[in-house]
């Protein structure tokens, strides 16, 4: 095991008692916090630094309205009550910046003339990378709300319409009540999930 490890808080904080909110409390989120996730999130790996995700915060009442009015019903007031809620997208052109991400091989070439890798190589990322900003907000000492429950559609006209961008999910972020906080559900022990070949 190595020396550097995280103390067993630390792994709380990020893991263990760390839970998906549904409700906030009025404290703000910082713009200077919301640089410091990315900051951090952007250092996660993704294939060939292909880096696809691209963010919105919501963070004025106005935007957060809007994005509430493309949500499913139950997620509405979540959204609304959040000081922020994040679109992680996702750039179907995102080989484009290939050159500058992945300067040592041709990667750009990979991805011409071939729409299926273009599509599985921006969602498969862009979900890696929304998984680093939780692991971030949760580090920077943030709670989070990660959601589905959107119309795509209705999302990328109001906040893509134009770019090559399309959304892949939400994630409110803030600080957490316990105000409709479910009981931890179960997870699967690793005997259920796992298998050392």
């Amino acid at each position: 095991m190595s020396d550097h490890l995280l103390s067993d808080r630390d792994l709380d904080l990020i893991f263990r008692e760390a839970r998906t909110y549904n409700a906030w409390s009025d404290k703000p989120v910082s713009k200077v916090e919301l640089h410091a996730i990315y900051e951090l999130m952007r250092m996660g790996p993704t294939s060939a630094n292909s880096s696809p995700a691209r963010l919105v915060f919501c963070q004025s009442e106005e935007s957060r309205e809007k994005l509430a009015q493309c949500a499913s019903e139950g997620n509405q007031e979540k959204i609304r009550s959040a000081p922020v809620t994040v679109i992680i997208g996702e750039d179907m052109e995102f080989y484009e910046k290939l050159p500058q991400l992945f300067p040592h091989a041709d990667a750009k070439s990979w991805f011409t003339g071939s729409p299926e890798l273009i599509e599985e190589t921006a969602f498969r990322n862009s979900s890696l990378q929304g998984a680093y900003l939780i692991i971030a907000a949760r580090a920077l000492g943030l709670d989070c709300g990660p959601m589905s429950g959107f119309d795509k559609d209705k999302v990328k006209q109001a906040f893509f319409e134009g770019t090559t961008i399309r959304p892949n999910f939400l994630c409110s972020l803030g600080h957490g009540t316990t105000e409709n906080l479910f009981p931890r559900s179960p997870r699967l022990s690793f005997n259920e999930a796992c298998e050392i070949q």
